[in-house]
């Protein structure tokens, strides 16, 4: 299973350099479509929120690149000043997609709401769930319990990996509906937009099973040791 392994992570590692390597290429590209519209990808999130019904949602820009997100705790739609500025095809996709997560929310979206839930569990679990993996490989002979409570407790955030897949997946088709029902875009508009969302998608496809083959990897290690 080690060489196996190695080889299935390699396949994943060069997988996932892929995706993100796409998805930079396509935001890139999206990125000089201007909107003929003219909106903004602030002006794109309020309107989506106002056209679904919601109120108390408030959207603001923050720092960085990629740093775009909704919070439910404080009910904001978070957007990178690069998106909520701007007024391209993946400005507006991307606003369109955190504010997807924004109805879901209002609705009580189940998925959403088993994602909210695991968060705080997930935080506290990444702080501390390598150590505990690493020493019960190192004590697999003396003590393979420890690697047991490892294992679950890394089965935790892989469960949180395939959770955020229909969430993710849901909030891009929400974005697109709504753009496509409300005659935001072009069509030329609307193909980029898709396009870009797709790509972002994919990036928690990899995600997800880098998780899986690696919490595997875990199981049969700890199932060759009770074996010997």
């Amino acid at each position: 299973m080690g060489s196996g392994y190695l080889i299935l992570a390699g396949a994943i590692m060069l997988f996932s350099w892929m995706v993100s390597a796409k998805l930079k290429s396509k935001f890139e590209l999206y990125s000089k479509l201007q909107l003929r519209n003219g909106m903004s990808g602030a002006e794109i999130a309020e309107k989506m929120l106002a056209d679904n019904g919601i109120t108390d949602v408030r959207v603001i820009s923050t720092p960085g690149q990629l740093t775009d997100h909704y919070n439910p705790s404080d009910k904001t739609v978070n957007l990178s000043e690069a998106v909520y500025n701007h007024r391209n095809a993946a400005a507006a996709a991307v606003a369109a997609h955190e504010c997807g997560h924004a109805v879901q929310h209002a609705i009580g979206y189940e998925w959403l709401t088993m994602r909210s839930k695991l968060v705080p569990i997930v935080n506290v679990a990444s702080s501390f769930m390598q150590w505990i993996l690493l020493a019960g490989i190192l004590m697999i002979r003396t003590f393979p319990q420890l690697l047991l409570v490892g294992i679950v407790i890394f089965a935790v955030t892989t469960l949180f990996s395939i959770i955020t897949l229909p969430v993710e997946y849901d909030a891009s088709n929400r974005a697109l509906a709504w753009l496509e029902n409300k005659h935001m875009l072009t069509q030329e508009e609307q193909a980029g937009a898709k396009d870009a969302l797709k790509w972002a998608a994919r990036t928690y496809v990899v995600a997800a099973l880098g998780s899986i083959a690696t919490l595997l990897y875990y199981i049969s290690i700890y199932s060759g040791s009770r074996r010997n």
